[in-house]
């Protein structure tokens, strides 16, 4: 009996695809705890949109999150997502911020780095495996699963050649749509079996509501690690839950060796905090329902949410089903690209103002724009030319330079955030500042605020004090320690 080991995503994507990635570092802390003692291959815990709503919505210092967790799980790998050369952002940047970007994730804790690119471009993802290797990473090289006319089996298996030539450790099927169906998991799997023995990873959703199948042909096929969620985060958007996974397993003659005693307080936890959630509004009811269309339209979760978001905040959630309609027909136009961040969230942005201002691509985002131009790599397929031009009319046409070129953006960033913070500052500030400017400008200064504040009443109350500790707590006649 062969074994399959489980990673659990719960506070990395299940967060994402469920609650917005608004989970509070508290209650991760404690979760990721509870899960440390089930006995996980690892746990995705950082990285993707988890780094920008640190700063955005958590008002917390994502390095020091990742620190922390480190801490509260000394038995578990823990494992993370980067967008390649996009890093954790939306754009690519230099190769030194790579490097030191990385380079500080290790050292603070991280051991499988999950590294892809939106459009399985492998020129955008060499360089970060190169450093991941070179600081004691292991390189979970992804491939971005999506169909199209130029998408099939024969297109990953040529994909994963070439991230083996590349270095890449372990394999990742992202389906981060839920679109794989069990008869393509069987037959992906399959024939990538027949061309490497890497450990193969399946990272699949649970949206269309047909993952229990994907899952069963997937372990059936021989696959060696898949993704879940404790229960009370699964479903929907999300991910198949890790208890339905351990009685898949028994049906395909795998075993599962999990610590069931610890899973159970996992799980009691996390259905406390699934109803302190669903109770302030975070846990969206429609995240939950399944949606067989997303074979059609291929939204990931974490991608059907940010629409939902962007709906309501325009009053007009109820054109949902036209902005999904939408998507289909921009992906298209652009040149069938994944569905997966950055260009997820880009394709929806532009379903969305397509159908609100009634006429298609009468605005196109800055980064739309970028793409067009090719600064984001190599397109799956030729893009829509009537419609480039239109996206394009009036923009200044640029050439990207290649990623290898990029002038590092490190030197000018530290001298900025000196300037701004009127004090030195880490490595860790300059690279999260270059990723994400205003985000991390915003949380240091007002942590500084906090932290001047602090330290003046500790002040004021240290000198009100300062005779009377004196007198209470020096000994007579010893050593003052």
């Amino acid at each position: 009996m062969t074994e399959i080991f489980i990673n659990d995503v719960t506070v990395r994507d299940g967060n994402q695809s469920l609650l917005a990635t608004r989970m509070e570092m508290a209650d991760i802390l404690a979760l990721v705890g509870k899960l440390d003692k089930v006995g996980f291959h690892a746990l995705e815990v950082w990285g993707g949109a988890t780094f920008d709503a640190a700063y955005r919505f958590l008002h917390t210092d994502a390095w020091d999150n990742l620190r922390a967790i480190k801490k509260a799980c000394p038995n578990t790998k823990l494992s993370m997502l980067l967008r390649g050369q996009n890093l954790v952002g939306y754009r690519h940047y230099d190769n030194d911020t790579l490097e030191r970007f990385i380079k500080l994730a290790i050292h603070n804790g991280m051991n499988i780095i999950r590294c892809f690119d939106a459009l399985n471009d492998p020129e955008n993802v060499k360089n970060a495996f190169k450093f991941i290797k070179k600081h004691g990473g292991e390189v979970q090289a992804a491939i971005a699963y999506t169909l199209s006319p130029v998408h099939n089996n024969d297109y990953y298996a040529d994909l994963v050649k070439k991230y083996i030539a590349l270095g890449a450790d372990s394999i990742c099927i992202k389906d981060m749509a839920g679109i794989l169906t069990p008869q393509n998991a069987f037959e992906l799997i399959s024939s990538l079996r027949k061309i490497t023995d890497l450990p193969l990873d399946l990272h699949t959703h649970a949206t269309a509501n047909t993952s229990s199948l994907v899952m069963e042909q997937a372990l059936a096929a021989g696959v060696d690690i898949v993704d879940g969620c404790i229960s009370p985060f699964s479903g929907g958007t999300a991910h198949l839950a890790e208890e339905t996974i351990l009685e898949i397993a028994k049906l395909t003659h795998r075993s599962c060796n999990l610590n069931l005693s610890a899973l159970s307080e996992a799980y009691d936890l996390a259905n406390k905090l699934a109803d302190k959630y669903i109770k302030r509004g975070d846990y969206r009811t429609r995240a939950l329902i399944p949606n067989p269309k997303i074979l059609t339209y291929q939204v990931p979760g974490g991608m059907l949410t940010n629409l939902i978001s962007q709906l309501e905040q325009q009053n007009a959630v109820q054109r949902l089903e036209e902005v999904l309609q939408e998507v289909p027909r921009v992906r298209k136009d652009l040149g069938y690209p994944p569905l997966v961040t950055p260009l997820s969230q880009m394709v929806g942005t532009q379903a969305v103002l397509n159908v609100l201002l009634g006429e298609r691509y009468k605005m196109a985002p800055k980064e739309i724009k970028d793409y067009c131009q090719g600064f984001y790599g190599q397109a799956p397929a030729p893009l829509n030319q009537e419609v480039k031009e239109k996206i394009l009319k009036g923009v200044k046409r640029e050439v990207p330079v290649p990623v290898d070129d990029l002038p590092s953006a490190y030197p000018a960033a530290e001298a900025e955030l000196t300037a701004e913070l009127g004090r030195q500052v880490s490595e860790e500030e300059v690279v999260s500042y270059i990723v994400f400017p205003q985000q991390v400008l915003s949380y240091l200064k007002s942590r500084n605020q906090t932290e001047a504040a602090v330290a003046g009443q500790e002040t004021k109350k240290n000198e009100a004090g300062a005779t009377e500790t004196f007198n209470l707590y020096l000994p007579e006649g010893g050593d003052c320690a």
